[in-house]
């Protein structure tokens, strides 16, 4: 919804856009239960960059800012693997390399889908969108395994 509303200029963008931008705040809310605040509060900064930089790398590529567009995108790759590293850090079940290659995977699907909106490639946008959605599945079912895993104690 932040990509079509920002893509299309619509009025909903800032309401879309704090929506999203809750899903930090409600990943840091469940992960202090076995990470601590601290951990917590970390994994929250990082995805919260993840999304704004998300939402930059949409909007310069809006305006064919090329130099930007391709800032956001190191900047959001930079975060990937600094997302990828602080989770192997705080699970031992969790892999550096398998969040990086889930992570990167997400982010080319997200740009392609950006870019299909921005190019009102619709039929294209809506098949990304699905792989985006079966892979933040995936990515929940690892999160969810790794972390019953390290924590059976309280999953029996």
């Amino acid at each position: 919804m932040v990509i079509e509303s920002v893509a299309f200029d619509l009025p909903d963008a800032k309401f879309v856009t704090d929506r999203l931008l809750q899903n930090p705040k409600d990943f840091e809310e469940v992960l202090i239960t076995f990470y601590g605040q601290d951990n917590a509060a970390q994994f929250a900064e990082l995805l919260t960059t993840h999304l704004t930089t998300a939402n930059e790398l949409v909007g310069a590529m809006k305006e064919g800012n090329t130099d930007a567009a391709s800032d956001a995108e190191k900047r959001w790759y930079d975060n990937a693997d600094q997302i990828a590293t602080f989770l192997a850090n705080i699970n031992p079940n969790w892999s550096v390399d398998d969040w990086q290659d889930m992570l990167y995977n997400h982010l080319a699907m997200t740009k392609a889908e950006a870019n299909d909106i921005l190019t009102q490639n619709f039929e294209d946008s809506i098949n990304v969108f699905a792989d985006i959605e079966r892979e933040a599945l995936e990515m929940a079912d690892v999160m969810t395994q790794g972390i019953t895993q390290q924590f059976m104690q309280f999953f029996r």
